[in-house]
């Protein structure tokens, strides 16, 4: 996301409104407007295909949680403009597609929900930059392989702990990190560490949750509280002081 200042002189412009992204349903309409390959004044429609998405930010090591999938046509021109529902109010900021050979708009598209927009921007507008909180960990959503080998109680969901960052908040507050692996038919498993089952009292369910969680509410200096549980079957509650996010 970025800000643009722009000198409008004496001209009177009416914001778009804006949305809420917890309001939104796979199927319901929705429109990007923008000028593909050079074509202004253009709209293009389509439904919101799917929700909660996570796609990779550039070449960056962080990932944008909670993208709304669109296949409405976003092209060269409108990536980046504005994803609409039908009453006109802004739901996303239209900001990748998937294709293959590096052609047009294959009907797979992504936006940045507006919910994290409303968090950025006002940041951006204030200070000029806007401070990701960071809890120091790679992980992976639990599988059964897992929960089997480290004795973990059947069903359970949540983040396991694969590695955890040197001199990071999850370090500093003790987070433990796989310290082995296994081989199960071809498939390197790494074994030991923490499994994340919730955050602040919310059930966590995967690593996308996660990060979601982290980004939609938290800020740097903010307490958490994760409930986790450890190899074996213990539980323990662990206070972590989230960092600002490195840069890449």
């Amino acid at each position: 996301l970025a800000i643009l200042r722009i000198d409008v002189g004496e001209r009177e412009l009416i914001p778009l409104p804006k949305g809420d992204t917890d309001d939104l349903r796979v199927g319901q309409l929705a429109l990007a407007i923008g000028n593909p390959f050079g074509q202004e004044f253009t709209l293009t429609s389509g439904i919101v295909s799917a929700l909660g998405r996570t796609i990779r930010s550039g070449n960056s090591l962080f990932s944008i949680p909670q993208a709304i999938q669109t296949d409405a046509p976003i092209n060269p021109g409108n990536s980046g403009g504005p994803l609409l529902n039908r009453r006109g109010q802004v739901i996303g900021i239209n900001t990748q597609i998937i294709t293959q050979g590096g052609g047009g708009s294959s009907g797979i598209g992504f936006a940045v929900p507006i919910n994290i927009a409303k968090r950025v921007v006002p940041e951006l507008i204030a200070n000029g930059k806007y401070e990701y909180s960071w809890l120091g960990i790679s992980g992976a959503t639990t599988s059964a392989l897992v929960l089997d080998r480290m004795n973990l109680p059947d069903g359970t969901r949540g983040v396991h702990v694969i590695a955890v960052a040197d001199d990071s908040p999850a370090s500093d507050a003790g987070l433990l990190g796989s310290d082995r692996g296994e081989t199960v038919d071809g498939l390197d498993l790494p074994l030991g560490g923490d499994v994340i089952v919730g955050i602040n009292g919310d059930t966590i369910r995967s690593m996308d949750h996660l990060v979601a969680y982290l980004i939609a509410n938290t800020s740097p200096g903010d307490v958490v509280v994760l409930d986790l549980i450890r190899e074996g079957g213990e539980t323990a509650a662990l206070e972590v002081t989230l960092g600002k996010r490195p840069s890449d």
